[in-house]
């Protein structure tokens, strides 16, 4: 039997650039982009869809890359970790992790960083997810580690992981974001030190 009987001509469009491909129908979209395509930053680690660390962006949504067979996907638009910066520069949330050292090893990181863009992404469109306020989408931090539940750090980088995330929700850098609470602990004490200096009752 022609070994390429079970195989399939696809078109994927990664990172905005269409890619010609014959694949195994079994093909998932993980082992094309890491197989045929030389794209290793999504990762293999459970290959059953449970760790996130093969997130990838699917029409702007995230996927886990291991679940999706390539020929099911023909034509559609894949954004991958290495697709992220623009001109040589960081995403956001790239930035944001990096600032807040939110990997140890980093094998997970990839995923979680496209995850955390995809959830961001909800958020911001005012999806709702099993904490959200009925009103309105925010980027607290339950909102966060519910959205982002499905990306597993083994090392236990939750918290900066967190806080990265919701940096990159405001667009601010730890840095900005230590100024920024400078700067409110600062006229906070000017309020208090202006209603200490007012008059009270008894001496009026």
């Amino acid at each position: 039997m022609d070994r390429l009987s079970h195989a399939t001509a696809v078109t994927l469009h990664v990172n905005g650039v269409p890619r010609d491909l014959v694949v195994d129908h079994r093909t998932t979209v993980l082992d094309a982009l890491r197989e045929h395509l030389d794209l290793t930053g999504a990762k293999k680690g459970c290959d059953h869809g449970q760790c996130g660390a093969c997130t990838v962006l699917v029409g702007g949504r995230r996927m886990n890359s291991c679940l999706l067979l390539a020929v099911a996907q023909d034509g559609a638009e894949i954004t991958t970790i290495e697709g992220l910066s623009e001109g040589g520069r960081l995403h956001p949330v790239q930035e944001a992790f990096l600032e807040r050292d939110a990997f140890q090893c980093g094998y997970c990181t990839p995923g979680q960083i496209c995850s955390a863009v995809g959830a961001l992404e909800e958020m911001a469109s005012g999806w709702p997810s099993a904490v959200t306020d009925p009103d309105r989408a925010t980027d607290r931090d339950a909102e966060i580690r519910e959205r982002m539940s499905g990306n597993i750090c083994r090392c236990g980088a939750y918290v900066n992981i967190v806080a990265a995330v919701g940096d990159a929700g405001r667009h601010e850098s730890p840095t900005a974001a230590a100024g920024r609470r400078a700067g409110q602990t600062a006229a906070a004490g000017t309020h208090a030190g202006q209603a200490a200096d007012e008059p009270g009752e008894a001496s009026r």
